[in-house]
């Protein structure tokens, strides 16, 4: 429990009650940042296996009918071409999501007992951590998921944008305080 009687801030008082300070991060965000949030929530709704049984079929009727006719028609190639859709789904919703973000320029976020903030010189956001259901590491990136049944909020905060490699270990620490691993 934190009490504050007056004197200093209330940020003092945190850390006097051993709650870890603030990790910033400073980071340019990146198509491989979002392809890793789009992936990982992919991951976690199972429509990996959704998009794949697709791609394999799609692929398959592509082939048999390549093989059947002996040639490739106007909608052999139709088929393999919604194969082809299918799979990179992913890749196609990073790129656009990469348009809609990446005129904002750098990005300055930092996670905190508050929640995590992320601010450009265009906007300011803070996500409280209520509004997440949970994270999931994975090398480069910290993956917060959003809490609503289809996970349509997903912010990605990635390890490159962090001062110091011994941060990353701050961020995890700060992050697992307030949310579970997913």
């Amino acid at each position: 429990m934190v009490i504050d009687s007056g004197q200093g801030s209330a940020q003092d008082g945190i850390r006097a009650a051993g709650m870890v300070a603030a990790v910033e991060l400073a980071y340019r965000p990146t198509r491989a940042d979002i392809l890793t949030g789009v992936l990982v929530r992919e991951r976690l709704r199972r429509l990996h296996v959704l998009r794949w049984g697709f791609t394999v079929v799609f692929g398959g009727a592509a082939l048999l009918a390549i093989a059947a006719q002996g040639t490739v028609t106007v909608l052999t190639a139709l088929v393999a071409l919604c194969a082809v859709l299918i799979w990179a789904t992913p890749h196609l919703q990073a790129r656009q999501v990469l348009r809609t973000v990446e005129w904002q320029g750098e990005y300055r976020a930092s996670a905190s007992a508050a929640g995590v903030t992320a601010e450009t010189s265009h906007m300011t956001l803070l996500h409280r951590w209520s509004v997440f259901r949970g994270y999931r590491e994975t090398r480069d990136h910290m993956v917060l998921l959003g809490r609503d049944p289809n996970i349509l909020l997903v912010a990605v905060l990635p390890k490159r944008g962090l001062g110091s490699p011994e941060e990353a270990e701050r961020l995890l620490d700060v992050v697992s305080r307030h949310l579970p691993s997913v």
